[in-house]
């Protein structure tokens, strides 16, 4: 038998029928078309690889600008974020106080600063969807140490939170240790989040109570929070 033929026997259905007059059974191949498996086929195949694929994507949570991208200037915040403290702003660098180093990623990023009366800044905004009470997270984050900042360039923490409302420091989830260099570093954060948080907060942080002490903290390419991977 060919081949041509034999293909067309492999993907017929035999039914079984018996004769209405002799009633010997006979049997009957249903033809299904080999063209209409495959396409079949080739369609569940691709449908479920896309959802795979996109898969990560529906589980990651972002920020509005996540590279602080916008004019540089002093005293202000990037496009999407939120200053968090009262009477005091960062800086979106370089081009300011003597801050003329590059970007780790885009054209701009942000200083935050203490000061020598215990004031510090930190800045905000809201996560693109909520995190989920129990569920592990991690993400990434470049941070630096600014050579010069007007003085201002001591080595400081940065200090992590995310909340339920704007700006509140709800679930300290990371603590940096004092950022001595002045080439950036990529930092890695995981955490569990202990409620349903919707706010994250990035904050210039030395010590708790009254301290004298002028330090900054450059921060630039964060990253999308994605879930930990499952073992």
């Amino acid at each position: 038998m060919d081949s041509w033929i034999s293909g067309i026997f492999a993907h017929a259905l035999p039914f079984v029928w018996r004769s209405p007059l002799t009633r010997r059974p006979g049997i009957t191949l249903i033809f299904i078309p080999l063209l209409t498996i495959q396409d079949t086929m080739q369609k569940i195949i691709l449908t479920h690889l896309f959802a795979f694929c996109l898969l990560p994507l529906f589980s990651q949570i972002t920020v509005v600008n996540p590279g602080f991208e916008d004019q540089a200037a002093d005293a202000t915040v990037p496009k999407g974020w939120l200053p968090c403290e009262d009477n005091t702003t960062p800086d979106i660098l370089p081009g300011f106080w003597g801050e003329y180093g590059d970007a780790s990623q885009g054209n701009t990023y942000v200083g935050l600063i203490t000061r020598e009366n215990a004031t510090f800044e930190s800045i905000g905004q809201r996560l693109s969807k909520p995190l989920s009470k129990g569920e592990c997270y991690r993400f990434k984050i470049d941070l630096a140490r600014g050579a010069v900042y007007a003085g201002f360039n001591k080595a400081i923490k940065l200090r992590i939170w995310v909340a339920e409302n704007k700006c509140e420091k709800g679930q300290l989830i990371y603590t940096s240790d004092f950022i001595q260099h002045t080439d950036w570093k990529t930092y890695m954060i995981e955490f569990t989040s202990n409620k349903n948080h919707k706010y994250i907060r990035f904050e210039a942080y030395y010590k708790d109570g009254n301290f004298s002490h002028k330090g900054n903290v450059l921060l630039d390419n964060l990253s999308a929070i994605q879930m930990c991977g499952r073992a």
